[in-house]
Protein backbone atom coordinates (compact mmCIF):
# COMPACT_ATOMS: atom_id res chain seq x y z
CA UNK A 1 0.00 0.00 0.00
CA UNK A 2 1.68 3.40 -1.42
CA UNK A 3 0.84 6.67 -0.10
CA UNK A 4 -0.03 8.45 -2.75
CA UNK A 5 -1.90 12.08 -4.19
CA UNK A 6 -4.93 9.60 -4.81
CA UNK A 7 -5.06 7.78 -1.80
CA UNK A 8 -5.13 11.15 -0.07
CA UNK A 9 -7.76 12.75 -2.13
CA UNK A 10 -9.59 9.37 -1.78
CA UNK A 11 -9.47 10.06 2.04
CA UNK A 12 -10.21 13.70 1.32
CA UNK A 13 -13.43 12.99 -0.40
CA UNK A 14 -14.56 10.93 1.98
CA UNK A 15 -14.10 7.82 0.16
CA UNK A 16 -15.22 4.83 3.27
CA UNK A 17 -13.27 1.56 2.27
CA UNK A 18 -10.09 3.58 1.34
CA UNK A 19 -10.44 5.31 4.74
CA UNK A 20 -10.55 1.97 6.27
CA UNK A 21 -7.65 0.50 4.17
CA UNK A 22 -6.23 3.73 5.82
CA UNK A 23 -7.03 2.52 9.43
CA UNK A 24 -5.47 -1.10 8.69
CA UNK A 25 -2.47 0.71 7.46
CA UNK A 26 -1.69 3.04 10.92
CA UNK A 27 -2.90 0.27 13.53
CA UNK A 28 0.04 -2.09 11.41
CA UNK A 29 2.88 -2.56 13.51
CA UNK A 30 5.14 -3.36 10.45
CA UNK A 31 8.32 -1.09 10.01
CA UNK A 32 7.14 -0.11 6.35
CA UNK A 33 3.71 0.56 7.35
CA UNK A 34 4.52 2.62 10.21
CA UNK A 35 6.67 4.53 7.80
CA UNK A 36 4.13 5.07 5.95
CA UNK A 37 1.35 5.85 8.31
CA UNK A 38 3.17 8.82 9.64
CA UNK A 39 3.40 10.21 6.26
CA UNK A 40 -0.11 9.53 5.43
CA UNK A 41 -1.28 11.27 8.88
CA UNK A 42 1.37 14.20 8.57
CA UNK A 43 -0.27 15.01 5.08
CA UNK A 44 -3.58 14.70 6.11
CA UNK A 45 -2.96 16.77 9.30
CA UNK A 46 -1.84 19.87 7.17
CA UNK A 47 -5.42 20.03 5.37
CA UNK A 48 -6.30 21.36 9.37
CA UNK A 49 -9.90 19.81 9.20
CA UNK A 50 -11.17 19.11 12.42
CA UNK A 51 -14.61 17.26 14.07
CA UNK A 52 -16.27 17.30 17.26
CA UNK A 53 -14.07 14.31 19.40
CA UNK A 54 -16.50 12.50 21.65
CA UNK A 55 -15.43 9.92 24.38
CA UNK A 56 -18.05 7.67 25.69
CA UNK A 57 -17.31 5.15 28.25
CA UNK A 58 -18.97 3.03 30.70
CA UNK A 59 -19.63 -0.17 32.91
CA UNK A 60 -20.06 -3.46 30.71
CA UNK A 61 -23.58 -4.48 30.33
CA UNK A 62 -24.51 -0.26 30.35
CA UNK A 63 -25.76 -0.31 27.01
CA UNK A 64 -22.96 1.79 25.30
CA UNK A 65 -23.65 -0.08 21.68
CA UNK A 66 -27.04 0.87 22.30
CA UNK A 67 -26.59 4.17 22.74
CA UNK A 68 -23.84 4.90 20.34
CA UNK A 69 -26.32 3.54 17.70
CA UNK A 70 -28.91 5.54 19.07
CA UNK A 71 -26.96 8.92 19.33
CA UNK A 72 -25.68 7.95 16.22
CA UNK A 73 -28.92 8.09 14.10
CA UNK A 74 -30.00 11.02 15.47
CA UNK A 75 -27.03 13.13 14.55
CA UNK A 76 -27.39 11.14 10.99
CA UNK A 77 -30.67 12.23 10.51
CA UNK A 78 -30.09 15.86 11.10
CA UNK A 79 -27.67 15.89 8.31
CA UNK A 80 -24.31 15.40 10.25
CA UNK A 81 -21.85 12.82 9.28
CA UNK A 82 -20.58 10.71 12.09
CA UNK A 83 -17.57 8.30 12.58
CA UNK A 84 -17.35 5.37 14.95
CA UNK A 85 -14.44 4.11 16.49
CA UNK A 86 -15.56 1.19 18.75
CA UNK A 87 -12.42 -0.49 21.03
CA UNK A 88 -12.95 -4.29 21.79
CA UNK A 89 -10.63 -5.86 24.51
CA UNK A 90 -7.86 -8.12 23.79
CA UNK A 91 -7.21 -11.34 24.93
CA UNK A 92 -4.09 -11.28 26.84
CA UNK A 93 -3.82 -14.54 25.70
CA UNK A 94 -4.41 -15.23 22.09
CA UNK A 95 -4.16 -11.69 21.35
CA UNK A 96 -8.04 -11.53 19.93
CA UNK A 97 -10.55 -9.78 19.73
CA UNK A 98 -14.64 -10.77 19.28
CA UNK A 99 -15.05 -7.11 17.56
CA UNK A 100 -18.50 -7.24 17.92
CA UNK A 101 -19.52 -3.39 17.97
CA UNK A 102 -20.72 -2.87 14.42
CA UNK A 103 -22.83 -5.76 14.26
CA UNK A 104 -24.75 -4.48 17.41
CA UNK A 105 -25.30 -0.82 15.28
CA UNK A 106 -26.58 -2.43 12.50
CA UNK A 107 -28.92 0.41 11.63
CA UNK A 108 -26.00 3.26 11.75
CA UNK A 109 -23.71 0.71 10.39
CA UNK A 110 -25.99 0.85 7.06
CA UNK A 111 -26.68 5.09 6.69
CA UNK A 112 -24.68 6.28 4.37
CA UNK A 113 -23.43 9.51 6.41
CA UNK A 114 -22.06 7.03 8.93
CA UNK A 115 -18.99 5.11 9.27
CA UNK A 116 -17.97 2.47 12.36
CA UNK A 117 -14.40 0.83 12.55
CA UNK A 118 -14.52 -1.94 15.82
CA UNK A 119 -10.96 -2.25 16.49
CA UNK A 120 -8.79 -4.62 19.20
CA UNK A 121 -7.44 -2.77 22.38
CA UNK A 122 -4.34 -5.17 21.69
CA UNK A 123 -3.52 -4.81 25.37
CA UNK A 124 -3.34 -0.71 25.46
CA UNK A 125 -4.10 1.22 28.93
CA UNK A 126 -6.71 3.13 28.74
CA UNK A 127 -9.61 1.29 27.21
CA UNK A 128 -8.53 2.66 23.76
CA UNK A 129 -6.46 0.85 20.91
CA UNK A 130 -3.32 1.97 20.30
CA UNK A 131 -3.55 4.16 17.13
CA UNK A 132 -6.97 5.75 18.40
CA UNK A 133 -5.68 9.04 17.88
CA UNK A 134 -4.62 8.44 14.16
CA UNK A 135 -7.81 7.13 13.36
CA UNK A 136 -9.32 10.25 14.74
CA UNK A 137 -7.15 12.46 12.75
CA UNK A 138 -7.73 9.99 9.28
CA UNK A 139 -11.81 10.50 10.39
CA UNK A 140 -11.51 13.52 10.51
CA UNK A 141 -9.78 14.56 7.10
CA UNK A 142 -12.83 12.32 5.63
CA UNK A 143 -15.08 14.85 6.23
CA UNK A 144 -16.90 13.43 9.51
CA UNK A 145 -18.17 16.08 11.70
CA UNK A 146 -18.62 13.91 14.74
CA UNK A 147 -15.87 11.36 15.73
CA UNK A 148 -17.30 8.91 18.70
CA UNK A 149 -14.49 7.07 20.29
CA UNK A 150 -16.32 4.04 22.50
CA UNK A 151 -14.11 2.58 25.00
CA UNK A 152 -13.20 -0.75 26.43
CA UNK A 153 -15.03 0.34 30.04
CA UNK A 154 -14.54 1.90 33.32
CA UNK A 155 -10.97 1.37 34.58
CA UNK A 156 -8.09 3.11 36.38
CA UNK A 157 -6.38 4.13 33.21
CA UNK A 158 -9.70 5.15 31.02
CA UNK A 159 -8.70 8.84 31.47
CA UNK A 160 -6.28 8.38 28.96
CA UNK A 161 -9.47 9.00 26.39
CA UNK A 162 -10.26 12.34 27.99
CA UNK A 163 -6.71 13.09 26.38
CA UNK A 164 -7.96 12.65 22.84
CA UNK A 165 -11.34 13.58 22.98
CA UNK A 166 -13.15 17.24 23.12
CA UNK A 167 -15.68 15.95 25.39
CA UNK A 168 -16.10 12.67 27.80
CA UNK A 169 -19.78 11.34 28.24
CA UNK A 170 -19.63 8.53 31.05
CA UNK A 171 -22.87 5.80 30.94
CA UNK A 172 -23.96 3.96 33.71
CA UNK A 173 -27.04 1.85 34.73
CA UNK A 174 -29.77 2.20 37.02
CA UNK A 175 -28.04 1.42 40.68
CA UNK A 176 -28.46 1.33 44.09
CA UNK A 177 -26.01 3.60 46.98
CA UNK A 178 -23.12 1.18 46.77
CA UNK A 179 -22.70 1.97 42.46
CA UNK A 180 -21.82 5.48 43.30
CA UNK A 181 -18.33 4.22 45.77
CA UNK A 182 -17.92 1.95 42.67
CA UNK A 183 -17.07 4.84 40.00
CA UNK A 184 -13.77 5.78 40.17
CA UNK A 185 -13.13 9.46 41.27
CA UNK A 186 -10.97 10.17 38.72
CA UNK A 187 -13.10 9.34 35.86
CA UNK A 188 -15.78 11.22 37.91
CA UNK A 189 -13.55 14.34 37.92
CA UNK A 190 -12.78 13.53 33.80
CA UNK A 191 -16.88 13.29 32.41
CA UNK A 192 -18.08 16.22 31.49
CA UNK A 193 -22.03 14.49 31.07
CA UNK A 194 -22.84 11.14 33.65
CA UNK A 195 -25.60 9.83 31.40
CA UNK A 196 -27.73 7.47 34.02
CA UNK A 197 -29.26 4.90 30.97
CA UNK A 198 -32.04 2.25 30.97
CA UNK A 199 -34.64 5.44 32.40
CA UNK A 200 -37.48 3.53 30.81
CA UNK A 201 -40.09 1.47 32.13
CA UNK A 202 -39.92 -0.19 35.71
CA UNK A 203 -36.24 1.47 36.13
CA UNK A 204 -37.26 5.19 35.62
CA UNK A 205 -38.28 5.68 38.91
CA UNK A 206 -34.59 4.00 39.91
CA UNK A 207 -33.04 6.00 37.18
CA UNK A 208 -34.64 9.00 38.31
CA UNK A 209 -33.15 8.42 41.76
CA UNK A 210 -29.41 7.41 40.75
CA UNK A 211 -29.19 10.49 38.36
CA UNK A 212 -30.00 13.10 41.57
CA UNK A 213 -27.40 11.16 43.51
CA UNK A 214 -24.86 11.81 40.46
CA UNK A 215 -25.62 15.00 40.50
CA UNK A 216 -25.09 15.64 43.86
CA UNK A 217 -21.30 14.43 43.76
CA UNK A 218 -20.69 16.27 41.16
CA UNK A 219 -21.66 19.37 43.35
CA UNK A 220 -19.01 18.13 45.86
CA UNK A 221 -16.21 17.77 43.00
CA UNK A 222 -13.99 21.06 42.53
CA UNK A 223 -15.33 22.76 39.95
CA UNK A 224 -13.72 23.12 36.80
CA UNK A 225 -12.64 26.69 35.51
CA UNK A 226 -13.39 26.33 31.85
CA UNK A 227 -16.76 25.37 32.31
CA UNK A 228 -19.89 27.26 32.22
CA UNK A 229 -22.32 26.99 35.78
CA UNK A 230 -23.89 23.85 35.89
CA UNK A 231 -21.24 21.31 34.56
CA UNK A 232 -20.09 18.62 34.57
CA UNK A 233 -23.98 17.31 35.41
CA UNK A 234 -25.89 13.95 35.51
CA UNK A 235 -29.31 13.31 33.41
CA UNK A 236 -30.98 10.75 32.38
CA UNK A 237 -31.45 8.56 29.17
CA UNK A 238 -33.02 5.67 27.37
CA UNK A 239 -31.29 5.01 24.51
CA UNK A 240 -33.72 1.73 24.06
CA UNK A 241 -36.57 4.08 23.25
CA UNK A 242 -34.43 7.15 22.33
CA UNK A 243 -35.32 9.61 25.27
CA UNK A 244 -32.84 12.47 26.32
CA UNK A 245 -31.30 11.75 23.42
CA UNK A 246 -31.61 16.01 22.23
CA UNK A 247 -31.09 16.86 25.39
CA UNK A 248 -27.52 15.34 25.77
CA UNK A 249 -26.88 16.91 21.91
CA UNK A 250 -27.87 20.22 23.30
CA UNK A 251 -25.75 19.92 26.29
CA UNK A 252 -22.83 19.09 24.46
CA UNK A 253 -23.41 21.94 21.66
CA UNK A 254 -23.60 24.05 24.97
CA UNK A 255 -20.27 22.96 26.19
CA UNK A 256 -18.78 23.30 23.16
CA UNK A 257 -19.77 26.59 22.38
CA UNK A 258 -18.77 27.76 25.55
CA UNK A 259 -15.33 26.60 25.11
CA UNK A 260 -14.74 27.22 22.00
CA UNK A 261 -15.32 31.30 22.90
CA UNK A 262 -13.53 30.55 26.48
CA UNK A 263 -10.44 29.29 24.36
CA UNK A 264 -10.50 26.68 26.41
CA UNK A 265 -11.22 24.10 23.07
CA UNK A 266 -8.04 25.11 21.36
CA UNK A 267 -6.37 24.76 24.62
CA UNK A 268 -7.24 21.56 25.02
CA UNK A 269 -6.47 20.32 21.56
CA UNK A 270 -3.08 21.82 21.76
CA UNK A 271 -2.53 20.37 25.01
CA UNK A 272 -3.23 17.12 23.74
CA UNK A 273 -1.18 17.38 20.54
CA UNK A 274 1.76 17.71 22.72
CA UNK A 275 0.75 14.52 24.82
CA UNK A 276 0.40 12.70 20.99
CA UNK A 277 3.98 13.67 20.50
CA UNK A 278 5.74 12.60 23.86
CA UNK A 279 3.98 9.42 23.60
CA UNK A 280 5.23 8.66 20.18
CA UNK A 281 8.83 9.51 21.71
CA UNK A 282 8.23 7.05 24.06
CA UNK A 283 7.27 4.76 21.60
CA UNK A 284 10.06 5.18 19.60
CA UNK A 285 12.72 4.43 22.72
CA UNK A 286 10.55 1.26 23.38
CA UNK A 287 10.90 0.12 19.66
CA UNK A 288 14.32 0.91 19.37
CA UNK A 289 15.03 -1.22 22.69
CA UNK A 290 12.98 -4.40 20.63
CA UNK A 291 15.12 -4.11 17.67
CA UNK A 292 18.51 -3.57 18.60
CA UNK A 293 20.24 -7.33 18.96
CA UNK A 294 22.51 -5.95 21.06
CA UNK A 295 20.26 -4.42 23.42
CA UNK A 296 18.04 -7.73 23.68
CA UNK A 297 20.63 -9.30 24.27
CA UNK A 298 21.95 -7.28 27.38
CA UNK A 299 18.06 -7.23 28.49
CA UNK A 300 18.32 -11.02 28.72
CA UNK A 301 21.22 -11.43 30.75
CA UNK A 302 19.69 -8.61 33.37
CA UNK A 303 16.58 -10.09 33.44
CA UNK A 304 18.07 -13.36 34.19
CA UNK A 305 20.14 -11.61 37.29
CA UNK A 306 17.00 -9.53 38.22
CA UNK A 307 14.60 -12.67 38.70
CA UNK A 308 17.29 -14.83 40.67
CA UNK A 309 17.96 -11.22 43.27
CA UNK A 310 21.53 -10.81 42.09
CA UNK A 311 20.61 -7.07 40.54
CA UNK A 312 17.76 -4.73 41.59
CA UNK A 313 15.65 -3.89 38.88
CA UNK A 314 16.65 -0.17 39.46
CA UNK A 315 20.19 -0.79 38.95
CA UNK A 316 19.14 -3.22 35.95
CA UNK A 317 17.34 -0.64 33.81
CA UNK A 318 20.01 2.01 34.77
CA UNK A 319 22.50 -0.11 32.65
CA UNK A 320 20.46 -0.68 29.90
CA UNK A 321 19.05 2.93 29.44
CA UNK A 322 22.74 3.98 29.81
CA UNK A 323 23.53 1.40 26.78
CA UNK A 324 20.87 2.91 24.66
CA UNK A 325 22.47 6.13 25.23
CA UNK A 326 26.11 4.62 24.42
CA UNK A 327 24.16 3.19 21.12
CA UNK A 328 22.65 5.99 20.27
CA UNK A 329 25.59 8.00 20.51
CA UNK A 330 28.32 5.71 18.63
CA UNK A 331 25.34 5.97 15.88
Amino acid sequence: MQVDAAMVESILNGDRRILARAITLVESTRADHRAQAVELIDRLTQKGRSALRIGLSGTPGVGKSTFTESFGMMLVEQGLKVAVLAVDPSSKRSGGSILGDKTRMDNLSRHPNAFIRPSPSSAALGGVARRTREAITLCEAAGFDVVLVETVGVGQSEVMVADMTDLFLLLLAPAGGDELQGVKRGIMEIADLILVNKADGDLKPTAVRTCADYAGALRLLRKRPQDPKGFPKAMTVSALEEEGLEQVWSEIRTLTDWRKEDGAFDANRARQAEIWFQDEIRRGILAQLDQDEALQKLQSELREKVTNGSLSPDAAAAEVLLALKSSNQVG
